[in-house]
């Protein structure tokens, strides 16, 4: 017998029945309970089985709800959204999931926006920070329409997120948030504001998040979500001071990247690939797949999702 879905509300029938067969959900509810509820919810970017399998069973540990994050290039790496979407949506069957999880495009450009969104991914972030405040709005605009008439979440950003490339560090814009509240008015279910966080490891001359900008945000977006990119290194304090600013997302991919390659360094320095079949993948790679379990544990109780889910 067929499944009627005749008394749900049309609005809600789409997600209920998207919820039944794909399983990843929208991250606009649980991002929403995170802002009213204080706390936030972890964005941990995968870039392999190993990764996600490690990320989704500490969710259902710990009963925290998850978003898993996608970059362009780890999406090449992994063969295209596709097999991403398809790998991440077995894992939540047969690992037995039922804490909800978002697939994330991460800083996605306008064209890869719109890839994930036909794909099956649950979430994206279209990145307009690179555009004019005013193409940032018009190609932001394009871009909720389209997920949201398939009950897809968007991120967008104001402020471009700083980094180190080839030697140079670039400290982040700020973002304005007159500028925030205009991208907040066309849709957007999260906002990520530039206040002076970077991607990568943080230097040891960092002047720290611009708090007080955050405040600003906060105060002229009022229950929107707010995403805090580049969490590696940013003292914990400062990342409670953030969530009580009304930051309910916050990324982390460097942290869980440097765990996993001092785990599976330690495995060849200690000549455990020498011992009996040590040189079995699996073996290699698992104490890599452990350290990156206790590092999103670690973020999950300084975040406050734990038993949120």
């Amino acid at each position: 017998m067929k499944k009627s879905f005749s008394h749900i509300p049309e609005e809600e029938s789409f997600f209920k029945i998207r919820r039944i067969f794909i399983m990843l959900v929208s991250a606009k509810e649980m991002l929403d309970k995170a802002k009213a509820g204080h706390y936030a919810v972890g964005h941990f970017n995968i870039n392999n089985l190993e990764w996600t399998k490690a990320i989704l069973l500490t969710a259902q540990e710990n009963n925290s709800p998850v978003i898993l994050g996608v970059s362009e290039g780890a999406g090449k790496y992994m063969g295209g959204y596709t097999t991403i979407v398809g790998m991440v949506n077995g894992m939540i069957k047969e690992l037995g999931i039922t804490v909800p999880v978002a697939l994330h495009l991460d800083h996605g450009s306008y064209e890869a926006a719109k890839e994930c969104i036909e794909k099956g991914f649950s979430s994206v972030m279209f990145d307009g920070s690179k555009y004019s405040i005013e193409e940032n709005v018009e190609k932001t605009k394009e871009i909720v329409a389209l997920a949201h008439s398939k009950g897809i979440s968007v991120e967008a950003e104001v402020g471009a997120i700083g980094g180190e490339e080839d030697g140079v560090l670039g400290g982040g814009e700020i973002a304005d948030p007159d500028e925030c509240a205009s991208i907040c008015e066309l849709g957007v279910d999260m906002l990520a504001a530039g206040i002076g966080n970077i991607h990568g490891v943080y230097p040891e001359n960092w002047a720290g998040l611009r708090l007080d900008v955050l405040a600003q945000i906060q105060e002229k977006t009022g229950t929107m979500p707010l995403v805090l990119h580049g969490g590696t290194g940013i003292p914990d304090e400062m990342v409670k001071d953030a969530i009580s600013k009304g930051v309910s997302k916050i990324n982390v991919n460097t942290e869980c990247q440097i765990v996993f390659t001092a785990a599976v360094r330690k495995y060849f320095e200690e000549n455990m690939d020498q011992q009996k079949k040590g040189f079995d993948p699996r073996k290699v790679l698992k104490p890599g797949f452990e350290a990156i379990k206790e590092k999103v544990k670690e973020k999950m109780e300084l975040f406050g999702s734990i038993n949120k889910a």
